[in-house]
């Protein structure tokens, strides 16, 4: 099997890792918030232990992700 052959496998799992990160954090803000709200409790807070590991692992997968991608471009 080629490189070709596996990449298409490889951004799917990501694809899946990378969504199920974005869906296990939490945000404070309330749907006020996204259109505007005020919504000051919540607008900045310290990310700390498993949120601060899940939020640089939700970065990694991305970056992993943007460069499988780029890397299917050019194959």
């Amino acid at each position: 099997m080629t490189a070709a052959g596996v990449l298409p496998y490889i951004q799917v799992v990501l694809s899946v890792l990378l969504i199920v990160c974005v869906l296990l954090q939490q945000t404070g803000a309330s749907l006020g918030g996204a259109f505007g709200g005020d919504n000051f409790s919540a607008a900045y807070h310290t990310r700390r232990g498993a949120e601060k590991y899940l939020f640089y692992i939700t970065i990694s997968l991305g970056v992993l992700f943007a460069l499988s991608a780029f890397v299917a471009l050019i194959i």
